[in-house]
């Protein structure tokens, strides 16, 4: 039921009136709505000229033991011990001590950020003879792979990891609210964990369809038959952003619980991109201060050698389990040379092949999250052999498929968050939630096929190289819709984030490439408890990846994306930002006339404040949730 407003008015007080009236009438029916639509599309520069706070101050008006299973610890044996260090004091690596945070902000007075840098070749010359030389003395290398013991054997066919020159400026806020963001993620893994019937529910359509989510839920359905419960839980996270250039936004792509790599190499690069601006700042005109601290894997080593502690056994050990082969060991074996230079904590490497012996205190996967690391039905039987053991999983089973692309998708849907958090920590994640949907939506899947370009197709797969992105998502879908099986439920639809492209310098085997890339932030987080004990629940440092703006996945693992850094600087507040924001997102819209578009385009700041564009107007819909909320109003993303 609509009451439909046309504006044709410019007194803001006119028109704030007849959308209160409007919305008044509205909550006195269920699930009613409001529209706001003009007469021209040119009409929508009239926001321009209302008070900045028109829509805000509409939206503050409104009525607002472990019985049940084996106590079988975990052993193994033929593995590479690593002995701690003898040393008394733990050596210097440079990353940052556990929650240290440089100072990025300089006087209060700040010089204008510069939004293009100019170098000339003989500076840039000598900024990648110098970039190259570091480098290789601090180790941030990976596995040749043109070398083909590079993946297995340290030290054979070393090279240096692909990174870019100098670090990307992002704007403090942006920066600021990931940060804020990752404990409430943290939390939110482990409350969605432990609900074993959202977790099959959600995925039950997808495990008929894809086999290795079937393998992965067979284990999880086995620990809710045994009662098996995770007392001590261990989560490294990492969430994945990108800011839209459209409207402004930071939209998360991802949540990574398992094998959330290059701490370790990502610190490194922080380092780096400091030690070029303390070398050649002034001619950059560029501060070091502004590249904040990075404590990523210094953070990671603590959660793990906490987590040690809880198990409460000195001859336990920690395990990576990582793959046979691996270019990307180095980053694996700086965060255990770090833990094992700070802790006392004895350290093993192993594949999934485990016969028992070394009783195992941490299962750290950095391997198992594809199904190229179960070749054989031996690998499943030590993975359902960790999962039963009392060692402490990183991640369990559970915390495993928490991170799958499905139960992303599930917990974007409206008050399913809510079930899990608090309103406020609940509103704060979905400002960042882009437009997710599952391939049951048929209006949607046509909508993808008429514009394949504005949609990411997602297989339920971890580790890069697996989405499907411009006409082969048509061509996917149309494929699913004329074999009409169930093969849809191993996929979603996600709009696609299109964040500006900026000129850098790429620097891949020692050649420097100058390319318009584009970038994502990947913020992390650790988590550990105890029963009802929160140990530890902090962000942790940071890892930005760039890849050329023509180029789709992102995983640096993948070949196409190098390391990168960030340059933190200040914004000016703009109080027309929200009606700058709506314009923008107007003029992209518009043009693609997607009357079914339902994206996601959180424009407020306010709690849940959530519109959808169409391409006749601005389409507000207002839902009275009172049964579940007590005086409390949330605007959510609706169907047209």
């Amino acid at each position: 039921m609509h009451k439909m407003i046309t504006i044709v008015r410019d007194d803001p007080a006119i028109v704030q009136d007849d959308i209160m009236g409007a919305i008044s009438s509205s909550l006195a029916v269920s699930h009613s709505s409001i529209a706001v639509s003009y007469l021209s599309s040119s009409s929508a520069t009239f926001f321009l000229h209302y008070s900045p706070n028109l829509i805000s101050n509409i939206i503050a008006t409104l009525p607002t033991s472990r019985a049940g299973f084996s106590q079988t610890p975990l052993q193994v044996v033929g593995c590479r011990m690593m002995k701690p260090s003898s040393s008394s004091s733990p050596v210097s690596l440079g990353f940052g001590q556990s929650g240290e945070t440089e100072e990025v902000q300089e006087e209060l007075v700040l010089k204008p950020f510069p939004t293009s840098v100019s170098i000339s070749p003989a500076l840039l010359e000598n900024l990648v003879y110098d970039a190259l030389v570091w480098s290789s003395l601090n180790g941030l290398v990976v596995g040749d792979k043109s070398v083909k013991r590079s993946g297995t054997s340290p030290g054979v066919g070393m090279v240096h990891a692909p990174f870019a020159l100098l670090p990307m400026p992002i704007q403090e806020g942006f920066w600021k609210q990931a940060c804020e963001l990752a404990p409430i993620f943290n939390e939110l893994v482990d409350r969605v964990s432990l609900d074993g019937k959202f977790l099959q529910d959600s995925l039950s359509r997808t495990k008929k369809v894809d086999a290795f989510t079937s393998r992965l839920l067979d284990i999880h359905s086995k620990m809710l038959e045994i009662n098996k419960k995770e007392v001590i839980r261990l989560g490294l996270h990492r969430s994945d952003y990108m800011l839209d250039a459209e409207t402004a936004l930071l939209y998360q792509i991802e949540l990574n619980t398992i094998s959330s790599s290059f701490a370790g190499l990502g610190c490194l690069v922080s380092n780096l991109h400091r030690h070029l601006l303390n070398q050649h700042g002034k001619d950059l005109g560029l501060n070091p201060k502004r590249v904040p601290g990075n404590t990523a894997v210094r953070q990671f080593a603590e959660a793990l050698a906490k987590a040690w502690k809880e198990y409460d056994n000195k001859r336990a050990v920690v395990m990576f389990v990582v793959q046979p082969e691996e270019r990307n060991m180095y980053d694996q074996h700086w965060l255990s040379f770090l833990l094992k230079e700070i802790y006392p904590v004895l350290l093993i490497f192993s594949s999934f092949t485990i016969i028992g012996g070394q009783i195992v205190a941490v299962v750290y996967f950095r391997a198992g999250y594809s199904p190229n690391d179960y070749p054989s039905e031996s690998e499943w039987n030590a993975r359902l052999m960790m999962e039963q053991s009392t060692a402490i999983k990183c991640p369990s089973i559970s915390y495993h498929l928490v991170g799958t692309k499905k139960i992303q998708q599930e917990l974007a849907k409206p008050l399913v968050l809510e079930r899990f958090l608090e309103d406020e920590d609940a509103a704060k994640l979905r400002k960042c939630f882009a437009g997710l949907w599952s391939l049951d939506d048929s209006e949607i899947v046509k909508t993808a096929i008429e514009r394949p370009e504005l949609f990411v197709l997602k297989p339920q797969r971890e580790g890069g190289g697996n989405n499907i992105y411009g006409d082969d998502v048509k061509e996917m879908l149309l494929k699913l819709q004329h074999e009409k099986n169930q093969e849809q439920a191993a996929y979603i639809l996600m709009q696609r984030i299109f964040p500006t492209a900026s000129l850098s310098y790429l620097i891949r085997e020692g050649i420097c490439h100058q390319n318009n890339a584009i970038s994502e932030l990947g913020i992390y987080g650790a988590y550990l408890r105890n029963n009802d004990k929160v140990i530890m629940n902090d962000h942790c440092g940071y890892l930005m990846r760039t890849k050329d703006s023509s180029s789709n996945e992102g995983g640096v693992a993948t070949g196409t994306p190098v390391f990168h850094d960030i340059l933190l600087h200040l914004e000016k507040f703009d109080p027309y930002r929200r009606n700058k924001v709506i314009v923008k997102l107007l003029s992209f819209i518009l043009p693609c006339n997607l009357f079914k578009f339902k994206g996601k385009l959180s424009l407020f700041s306010d709690n849940l404040s959530y519109l959808t564009v169409c391409s006749y107007g601005i389409y507000a819909s207002i839902h009275s949730i009172s049964d579940a909320y007590e005086n409390t109003l949330k605007i959510y993303n609706l169907s047209y």
